[in-house]
């Protein structure tokens, strides 16, 4: 057998990183930081360190975590079916699909809580996990995006009582919980004449196309009805009426329909309707009221009007904060990478964070697909877009890869096909290293910490974490590992699990790495070669230098100081004549601390 000797430049410790990738899977790892863990006066003067207690961290000293509970760990085989009872929330467990329900569950979660800690993760964001519709139009809701009743778990997932058990469990630990809720839209139940029999099944194809405003108010609309056996399957019994949506037929996610259109079949709430805003408020100051929360995440934001977010994004922070949640945070799923449209939910829109697809979209060109560095310098510059009275940029929630649009590793495997296995465990390491030392709040999508890759985007990116019955996944080759997803994946000496690891504790000893300005230092559009400083103010920066490029390569740029301490270590860093000399290796990083 050959021996692959994989050598990770993206020493955390200024040392490398040694991975075994040999067929018997033994691994041997290194890890000595360099990062010191006690509070420097400067820190020290700004309250550096999280505070251990979850209520009264700031979300930006967090570090996020997420994951789909039906994917992750199985540890109540009972629940595996839904409701026992049977009923429009039982079936759809076939856990050698990749669309069925696979068996993970709130249980399964607490079982992990401490791999998690480990890792340094500080909040948990889960996929929608309330009661759904659990087969419709031939698919299954292991997403959770099917909801039927909004005051109880999917029993897929386990009962109230042990969502409770596992939030109490983690808030133990200092982890936060935060849901992933909807607005815009509730399982598919409503039906057209135009297009519907009796009993739901489609007349013709799968589909129902668009009426848009004009075309009804010409008299060329539907007319919707429900079921004999689903007219109150949906809780709170308002959400039973056809008159709370807008029935105007699948959307072609343009223009109007973008906004009126049925998601994929699913029932779309009429929004501007002042009783379905105050009925979604009401909802989810229940939700709040009962399970103690930390924050949400929101699903579909942009397909659902800005005078919506206006008014339901502040009364749910006030009444948070007056359940004695004072941190609670709030972030939106847009799904666009540009800075203008994205910041328009966050200034006009009132919501406090978004997902930050830019970061997402710019992160990939230059970590995966090799393109200039230049792109990160654009998208930061256009940091100012965010900010007002309670909103900005160090607020949003940066990613690399999710369950819609694909992993990491995926990404990787796409843009550098033909790279060896080494370098494309490099370009996830020094992907996350960026993620985590730039501005923003950090977001690990569950299962890229051991490598998942995957086939694509959508179901494509949804490994189980527990070993997998999915034979379209368990080809997929990991970086850094000679596991599949035919085994049971928490292994805690993973080499990515290790880097977040230390990665997670650097922004844990230093406040500027959690709340420093974001400043651009060095971008050369001849050089793959990047540096940027996070600096409190009145503080010392802290200097991040990254070499995105395939060979070793220097940069010279200006001092901000007369010394600087080395967190992670280049391979040379000369200080002389105020100005700054450095060599990094080949897709590797070094983090210096002025003094």
């Amino acid at each position: 057998m050959i021996l692959l000797r994989a050598l990770l430049l993206i020493s955390l410790s200024g040392v490398i990183l040694g991975c075994d990738t040999a067929q018997n899977q033994e691994k041997q790892h290194t890890v000595q930081s360099t990062s010191t863990s006690t509070v420097t006066d400067a820190d020290a003067a700004n309250n550096t360190l999280p505070n251990d207690n979850y209520l009264l961290r700031d979300v930006r000293d967090d570090v996020f975590y997420f994951v789909m509970p039906d994917r992750f760990n199985n540890a109540d085989l009972s629940n595996d079916r839904g409701d026992k009872n049977g009923g429009i929330s039982a079936g759809g467990f076939d856990a050698t699909s990749n669309r069925g329900f696979h068996g993970g569950d709130m249980k399964g979660i607490e079982q992990k809580l401490e791999y998690l800690q480990d890792m340094g993760i500080t909040a948990i964001w889960m996929t929608p996990i309330l009661r759904n519709k659990a087969v419709q139009r031939d698919g299954v809701a292991h997403h959770g995006y099917w909801i039927v009743d909004f005051t109880e778990i999917d029993p897929h997932f386990g009962s109230n009582d042990d969502l409770k058990s596992l939030i109490a469990a983690a808030h133990k630990k200092g982890i936060k919980v935060f849901f992933d809720i909807i607005t815009n839209h509730t399982a598919d139940v409503v039906k057209y004449e135009e297009c519907h029999h009796a009993n739901g099944d489609f007349k013709g194809d799968n589909h129902c196309v668009y009426k848009s405003i004009e075309q009804q108010a010409k008299g060329d609309d539907y007319t919707p009805f429900v079921t004999l056996n689903e007219q109150t399957v949906k809780v709170p019994a308002w959400l039973n009426d056809p008159q709370y949506y807008h029935n105007q037929g699948d959307t072609t996610f343009e223009g109007e329909s973008s906004l009126n259109g049925d998601f994929n079949g699913l029932d779309d709430l009429d929004t501007e309707n002042p009783k379905v805003l105050q009925g979604m408020i009401e909802i989810y100051k229940n939700l709040i009221k009962e399970f103690k929360p930390d924050g949400f995440r929101i699903d579909t934001v942009r397909h659902v009007r800005l005078p919506f977010w206006q008014t339901f994004s502040p009364s749910i922070m006030t009444y948070a904060q007056e359940q004695g949640i004072p941190n609670f945070h709030i972030f939106g799923e847009v799904y666009d990478p540009d800075p203008a449209q994205l910041s328009r939910f966050t200034t006009e829109g009132k919501l406090p964070s978004v997902l930050d697809f830019g970061f997402q979209q710019a992160a990939a060109d230059v970590f995966y697909r090799k393109q200039s560095p230049l792109a990160i310098k654009a998208l930061f510059a256009q940091d100012d877009l965010y900010t007002d009275e309670d909103s900005q940029a160090d607020l949003l929630m940066t990613f690399l890869g999710n369950h819609d649009m694909g992993r990491t590793g995926y990404f990787i495997e796409q843009g550098v096909p033909n790279a060896s296995n080494a370098e494309k465990l490099n370009r996830s390491i020094l992907s996350h290293a960026f993620m985590y030392l730039s501005r923003g709040i950090p977001v690990v999508y569950y299962g890229d910490e051991q490598g998942f890759t995957g086939d694509g985007n959508d179901v494509n990116a949804r490994q189980d974490m527990f070993a997998s019955l999915v034979v379209s996944d368990n080809d997929n080759p990991l970086l850094g590992s000679n596991a599949s997803t035919a085994d049971d994946n928490f292994d805690s000496t993973h080499p990515i699990y290790l880097a977040l690891k230390e990665l997670a504790q650097l922004r844990h000893d230093h406040h500027a790495l959690r709340r420093g300005q974001y400043k651009s230092r060095y971008f050369n559009e001849d050089s793959m070669m990047f540096a940027f400083a996070r600096t409190l103010p009145q503080g010392k920066e802290y200097l991040a230098v990254f070499n995105a490029g395939t060979e070793a390569a220097s940069m010279t740029l200006p001092a901000q100081s007369k010394d600087y301490e080395g967190l992670v270590e280049a391979t040379e860093f000369n200080l002389s004549d105020e100005q700054i000399t450095v060599t990094v290796p080949a897709l590797s990083f070094a983090l210096y601390q002025a003094k």
